[in-house]
């Protein structure tokens, strides 16, 4: 124990004794000071958070809280290709604030837009898509979004390469068996985008509902390509090749973060938002291989 924690004795000095109207005055004061212990507190500046922000959006990137500003559940609504990058961030953040739970939930961002204007219970979305994030805005279920990252398309292809794919040209060819998203989802937009600046017409042997589940169709070999997310590629392990396409004829997508107006955990939502948004948030998401915005 240190000498500051050990509390000191005062010298006690006789009181003078009080006259008659002394004793009056010490009683009112007593009373005032009782009646004024009993009363009803307001607020004032100094009881508020310094820096405290009204906006869903939150504070500064910058600036996160520390890990004991923050606790409870935050569900995070995001797109299947930040499954990888998502729960690494989830993990950390988690580890950062001490007493918090990040449940994810990954989808198709046209998907996962329509749950939320739905009345999903979701604190913040993450798309692949502005124009998905435009249909959350639009409904007033976010005040607004952050572009946090940006991706581009490569040709995904069976580590042995059976049909011996060598560019987006040969998608086109007869009889190939290629997998894209469906047309409403993200990666099915970039995909049509890509198709038609290169020429090719190609006509898939299915439309699957996200990026994830064409990278599963490359990787059981159930067709002979896709087109994914080049960060998928990345994270694929063996199982999967990856063939770059020329950046005259790619197509990239970008990705907006928002906190959702009705979050049943506001402080942890913009704090998670902000995580994601940080210097280190961008650390993480560039090791997966996404780009800045």
């Amino acid at each position: 124990m240190t000498d500051a924690s050990v509390p000191r004795r005062r010298p006690v000095h006789p009181r003078p004794a009080l006259g008659r109207r002394g004793g009056a005055v010490a009683a009112g004061l007593a009373i005032a000071l009782v009646l004024s212990a009993c009363g009803t507190s307001r607020p004032t500046a100094l009881d508020r958070p310094s820096g405290q922000s009204q906006s869903t959006a939150g504070p500064a990137a910058t600036d996160q809280p520390s890990g004991g500003e923050v606790a409870g559940t935050v569900n995070v609504f995001a797109a299947a290709s930040l499954t990888e990058t998502f729960t690494t961030l989830g993990r950390q953040f988690e580890e950062a604030h001490p007493g918090t739970k990040v449940v994810l939930n990954f989808g198709p961002s046209s998907g996962l837009a329509t749950q939320i204007n739905q009345g999903a219970p979701a604190d913040v979305f993450a798309s692949a898509s502005t124009t998905n994030m435009t249909q959350v805005l639009k409904q007033g279920n976010a005040d607004r979004a952050t572009t946090f990252a940006k991706n581009v398309m490569e040709i995904a292809i069976p580590a042995t390469n059976p049909a011996h794919v060598t560019g987006v040209d040969d998608l086109g060819r007869p009889g190939l068996k290629v997998a894209v998203c469906q047309p409403e989802v993200p990666c099915g937009v970039i995909a049509r985008r890509v198709f038609a600046k290169a020429g090719v017409n190609v006509t898939p042997v299915s439309l699957e509902t996200d990026v994830k589940s064409v990278l599963t169709k490359v990787a059981l070999g159930e067709v002979d390509a896709g087109l994914v997310y080049v960060t998928d590629v990345k994270t694929a392990g063996s199982k999967v090749a990856g063939i770059r396409i020329p950046s005259r004829v790619n197509a990239s997508t970008d990705y907006p973060i928002a906190v959702l107006k009705h979050s049943g955990n506001a402080a942890a939502a913009r704090a998670f938002t902000d995580y994601v948004l940080s210097p280190h948030g961008g650390s993480v998401m560039r090791s997966g291989g996404f780009t800045k915005p």
